[in-house]
């Protein structure tokens, strides 16, 4: 297995996960230093150090790998044209040996969509969401193609140990130094979000059944928390932390996206704070019935160790 992007949220648990079944994987990080604090040494890990998109490196990996896992992801404004070239580099790569992509999709495609199927149709509402589009498309057209096959498993937001996101990591921070813990836009409404561990076992299950067609999508969704306020609740008690939330409001990003790039960019996502948006992975939990997530309580207190080992290490 080819792992692209292993020390991003979704990665490292894909790769924890795989390395827990004495699965042999390669890796190949931009930073040698980080993947070696994150990883412990193994017998079934190779780490290789450099730039996804050094296409002869890149085809030199691949040329023997039957997957290669595709959680490349960059800041925001990097996006165009950085997710685009990186996933060509992949086909080009996989196409070689006529390898399976792992792609994690997510709910951008969407756009407000209330309750997202495998097969609703797309409704992008912003540019990121017809960019995320155009890459399943084009994902889905090679692998029909007959260049690779290609399998998408579509998550929501995600939380968990190495998600350092500025959405997640400042409340596990907060909630570590007591401190009030921040979230964005309304904490009253349902809101849907995998544990990156329970994802990765998933994915791991996934990869493992026989592809019945060369490009598939399955949706998971992890678990529904009735309000947002109720789990940051939790983490706070769970932390010792007083059990304050600071919301974000709209404006906040509008004030600072004319300083920070990034703040601008996020703006345009915000709508899925505003409102609900689930996946229905009733399919997945059907293929996988004896599928077991992580209980909340456990979950919330691996992060929090996590968490507190990464600030003791930094």
């Amino acid at each position: 297995m080819l792992i692209l992007g292993g020390t991003g949220s979704i990665g490292y648990a894909f790769t924890e996960n795989l390395l827990q079944k004495n699965i042999p994987v390669t890796l190949l990080v931009r930073d040698l230093s980080k993947a070696q604090k994150l990883f412990p040494a193994s017998p079934y890990l190779e780490l290789v150090e450099g730039d996804v998109l050094d296409i002869p490196l890149l085809k030199q990996l691949a040329k023997d790998k039957k997957y290669i896992f595709h959680g490349v992801n960059y800041p925001y404004p990097l996006w165009f044209p950085q997710m685009e070239n990186v996933t060509n580099a992949i086909i080009e790569a996989a196409s070689l040996n006529h390898a399976t992509i792992i792609f994690t999709g997510n709910v951008y495609n969407y756009g407000k969509t209330p309750l997202i199927t495998e097969t609703s149709p797309e409704a992008p509402c912003t540019r990121k969401g017809m960019l995320r589009s155009t890459l399943e498309q084009h994902l889905r057209a090679v692998a029909n193609a007959g260049k690779c096959t290609v399998l998408n498993v579509r998550l929501p937001d995600f939380w968990g140990p190495n998600v350092l996101n500025k959405g997640v990591e400042p409340i596990f921070t907060n909630a570590l130094q007591k401190k009030a813990l921040p979230y964005l836009m309304r904490t009253d409404i349902p809101h849907q979000m995998v544990y990156t561990r329970d994802a990765a076992e998933v994915i791991a299950r996934l990869t493992l059944l026989p592809q019945q067609t060369p490009y598939t999508c399955f949706n998971y969704g992890g678990q529904i928390h009735p309000t947002i306020q109720g789990l940051l609740h939790q983490i706070a008690r769970t932390a010792n932390a007083p059990a304050k939330v600071t919301v974000l409001p709209a404006w906040l990003f509008t004030i600072l996206g004319l300083f920070n790039k990034e703040m601008k960019e996020v703006k345009e996502m915000l709508y899925l704070f505003e409102q609900t948006i689930l996946l229905d992975d009733t399919k997945v939990r059907q293929l996988l019935p004896d599928f077991t997530e992580t209980p909340l309580q456990q979950a919330i207190e691996e992060t929090l160790a996590w968490f507190q080992r990464y600030h003791t290490n930094h």
